[in-house]
């Protein structure tokens, strides 16, 4: 069975989508940590980050840089936070997104609520290339 993220790029699942290439696939969290929170994710379905070939491992890490430089120029004095946990979902992924104190960057998503479709659909109009 194909991972969620997997769907989600052959669009079996809608998403709020801000970015696509050839090898990569970018879309808000729909619970994000603050606003603006994007997944970065590689086509190929691949557990780990570190098992992903060098082309993609590297496209991965050009379309982080694009997005993290996207979410500076549209959220006022900001740093693009970037994680990488590899816990929810078995297929490579980086979390981007805005931080402006370190509390941000610990925050955790409240997953009580449904997401806001609305709200998201237009911050991905804001970020999208």
């Amino acid at each position: 069975m194909s991972s969620i993220f997997t769907q989600i790029i052959n669009g079996d699942i809608p998403s709020h989508k801000i970015y696509e290439d050839e090898k990569t696939f970018a879309f808000l969290d729909i619970f994000p940590v603050t606003e603006g929170h994007v997944l970065v994710v590689p086509k190929t379905e691949v557990d780990r980050i570190e098992d992903l070939g060098g082309e993609e491992y590297q496209a991965l890490w050009e379309t982080v840089r694009k997005v993290a430089q996207r979410l500076q120029q549209q959220y006022a004095h900001v740093r693009a936070c970037i994680k990488v946990e590899g816990f929810d979902v078995p297929h490579a992924h980086v979390h981007v997104f805005p931080c402006k104190t370190p509390k941000d960057f610990y925050a955790q998503a409240d997953r009580s609520k449904e997401p806001d479709h609305k709200a998201l659909a237009e911050v991905a109009e804001r970020l999208a290339f």
